[in-house]
């Protein structure tokens, strides 16, 4: 029997602002696909959008308050591939890719792999023959251990069977400095940090994890290492998922509203003014590609031994 109140509640949806949780600080990426959302949620949705920064906890504060929210389409939230990563490491309370509803992906921006422009490696094939011949002592800095350029830099030594030493940092900058600085060989990044180093000739790019090469001028020339014959898909996404077991109606509502407002030719330029890749995804596509990553760095966390450096870490 259909309950008359639930099915007013449903058809007049939505008839109140809805909040947009954000897991990190005001300025960062996540934070600015939230807010350029919210510029044309009026038109799109009928009601503005209330952006709503929960820091702490590396994302697992809002993410836990999502997926504790009542599903009534009234509070959604802004994801990261992060919530594929901390319930594999057991730093959450659920398991997101289950407990949460994927609605639409905004973004998908690759990493790079890139080295001092001083080196000899003029291509993936020169780092891999050097670190053959001197095992172990290739440095690949990353963004501390279990971050995905900890996961990617061990992807990559699995697909060439080569031996490198992983040094963790703070955070990406950190990785970078030392990179600058001569005391790392090579990271894996974002384009958007290393764009002007690579302009000016101070870094060389080797490769991509994208599915193609990008198409900004910069970085026309780095091939993928899909097209060098390595096994290394991977791109950090942005988008925004709500709370399980939403009505369907008020789901729909929500994801073409969503998707209207990314179809402006002025969000899409916000985007990519902020170094990030535009690349909408409906729920389902968005759905399948959290079940892809959820596999794929649930393998890789197991084989290269990080997920037991991470429980270790916890003790």
């Amino acid at each position: 029997m259909i309950n008359p109140k639930a099915a007013t509640t449903t058809n007049t949806y939505p008839d109140r602002p809805i909040t947009i949780i954000v897991p990190f600080s005001a300025g960062g990426s996540l934070d600015l696909i939230a807010r350029a959302l919210e510029k044309t949620a009026v038109q799109h949705l009928g009601q503005p959008m209330i952006v709503v920064n929960k820091p702490g906890a590396a994302g697992t504060l809002a993410w836990n308050e999502l997926t504790g929210t009542t599903p009534d389409g009234y509070t959604i939230g802004i994801t990261g591939v992060e919530i594929i990563l901390h319930p594999l490491y057991g730093l959450s309370k659920y398991n997101y890719p289950t407990s949460l509803e994927p609605l639409v992906q905004v973004s998908s921006s690759p990493f790079i792999m890139v080295v001092q422009a001083n080196q000899p490696w003029q291509n993936v094939d020169d780092l891999v023959k050097d670190a053959r011949q001197h095992p172990g002592q290739l440095k690949f800095g990353n963004s501390g251990v279990g971050s995905l350029p900890h996961l990617l830099s061990e992807m990559f030594a699995q697909s060439t069977g080569i031996t490198l030493q992983p040094v963790p940092f703070q955070g990406g900058s950190e990785s970078l400095k030392s990179l600058l600085g001569g005391h790392v060989q090579a990271i894996f990044t974002s384009t958007s940090i290393v764009k002007e180093h690579l302009k000016n000739g101070t870094l060389r790019a080797l490769a991509v994890t994208g599915e193609q090469r990008l198409a900004d001028p910069v970085f026309a020339n780095v091939p993928t290492f899909k097209e060098l014959g390595k096994d290394i898909v991977f791109s950090y996404w942005i988008g925004v998922a709500a709370p399980k077991e939403m009505p369907l109606e008020v789901k729909e509502k929500l994801a073409n509203g969503l998707k209207a407002i990314i179809a402006e030719p002025e969000f899409q330029k916000n985007v990519e003014n902020n170094g990030l890749q535009f690349e909408y995804l409906n729920p389902k596509e968005f759905q399948e590609k959290w079940l892809r990553d959820n596999e794929t760095l649930s393998k890789t966390i197991k084989e290269t031994g990080i997920l037991e450096r991470i429980k270790e870490q916890k003790k």
